[in-house]
């Protein structure tokens, strides 16, 4: 990833770009450095909330005039909102790039934030919340994130509360957006066929932020321990997560426990994968995760079964762990693993999409560029015992818990 560069404006804009000649499309991305994290429990939902907000109109522009300066460009417009960021980004051709950074440049600095327009749009986020609650695979992650970051405004979902939402006008919007879109919480990415001096002249032109008075400060994830939960929720399957909190971005041990988690449930290959679907057949989702933020992850393993065989894959999970635990993983294990994340690695780099979001999480999560050649240079150094030693803290610990989501009339014994 030689061909990037980064420019940063008088006001604390950040510009990052990596051209790629033989492209024909790019994508751009604008992210703002804000996301639920920096939210409390009376406005919790509000940055997703402008997140949809922001495509309701502008000072220059309708919804429609804003989906039409892309669409009848052949382009594709989106955004998202997540714990720490927001982006809002867009996929074209290089002819009618021009347009596009003019459209994402209105978004984020001119959105009206109508009083009818935010009644109207509560009542679509709102859906978008039932979704989530009739939806126990969604859910479940939202409840053990709730959970083990207790105390922290990490544990609220994204979306936010229903109370919450009614409650958003424009004035609590508007205000929200200056104190977080600002100059210096911007960062502005690009990844394809367009040059750095170009995206460095329309941003003077078109950017017109203000920086802020004082520091974004994030109140940093204090490690504690959470007791097994049971929600009741008509379901026909029994919904579970065992984990807890482990290392964040900035933490190196982090590449470590990746390795691990891909070892345990990613993939058809993978420990849980083999042991409980393929051997056994009772369950049709079984797989690890590591949802990571700045200084903390949520790992775990995830499963939903029948009631009949919900403690049997329980058992086979702790069985692994406890394999794992003991050292028993042989050397081809971890070559396929370390083969495997190398290998969707580079795969990723096939989509300019993926690389403008790769480029924009190494600045966010570590400060600087992280190359392939070192992302692969830090796989590849794990050994064997250093494996064993992160699994030691990280799978036998008593400070697992348990989450289940089913039925009331269901008798799960492990999670009360």
């Amino acid at each position: 990833m030689d061909n990037y560069k980064i420019t940063v404006l008088p006001g604390g804009v950040r510009i990052i770009s990596e051209f790629i000649p033989h492209f024909k499309s790019f994508s751009l991305g604008f992210w703002i450095n804000v996301g639920s994290r920096d939210e409390n429990s009376r406005n919790n939902g509000i940055t997703h909330f402008i997140e949809h907000m922001i495509f309701k109109g502008t000072k220059k522009r309708t919804a429609k005039q804003i989906s039409d300066s892309i669409e009848a460009y052949g382009g594709y417009l989106n955004a998202f909102t997540s714990k720490e960021e927001t982006c809002v980004y867009v996929r074209g051709l290089e002819n009618n790039f021009d347009i596009y950074f003019d459209v994402l440049s209105d978004l984020v600095q001119n959105p009206l934030f109508r009083d009818s327009h935010i009644k109207k749009e509560a009542g679509v986020v709102i859906d978008e919340l039932r979704d989530i609650e009739d939806n126990p695979e969604e859910l479940i992650f939202d409840k053990f994130e709730e959970k083990i970051f207790s105390g922290n405004s990490l544990s609220y979902p994204i979306i936010g509360t229903e109370k919450n939402i009614l409650s958003f006008d424009s004035t609590l919007l508007h205000q929200f957006h200056k104190k977080f879109y600002r100059a210096d919480n911007l960062l502005i990415v690009s990844s394809g066929c367009i040059g750095h001096e170009k995206i460095v002249e329309l941003a003077q032109r078109h950017i017109h932020l203000k920086s802020g008075n004082s520091n974004q400060k994030r109140k940093t994830f204090i490690k504690n321990f959470a007791d097994d939960f049971y929600v009741e929720k008509e379901t026909n399957q029994i919904h579970t997560i065992i984990g807890k909190t482990s290392f964040g971005f900035n933490d190196e041990r982090r590449t470590i426990l990746k390795v691990l988690t891909t070892l345990l449930g990613e993939g058809s290959s993978s420990r849980l994968f083999q042991a409980v679907r393929e051997k056994l057949g009772i369950t049709y989702q079984i797989n690890s995760f590591l949802n990571s933020y700045k200084d903390v992850s949520a790992f775990g393993v995830y499963y939903s079964t029948s009631e009949k065989h919900w403690e049997k894959v329980y058992n086979i999970i702790i069985k692994e762990f406890n394999k794992i635990t003991e050292g028993k993983i042989k050397d081809s294990e971890i070559k396929r693993v370390k083969e495997y994340l190398k290998g969707n690695t580079i795969l990723s780099l096939e989509n300019t999409t993926n690389r403008m979001i790769r480029l924009a999480n190494s600045i966010l999560h570590y400060g600087k560029i992280l190359s392939i050649e070192e992302t692969i240079r830090k796989i590849d150094n794990i050994t064997k015992e250093s494996l064993i030693e992160i699994a030691q803290e990280v799978l036998s610990s008593k400070e697992l818990m348990t989450i289940t989501l089913g039925s009331k009339n269901k008798s799960i014994n492990k999670a009360a």
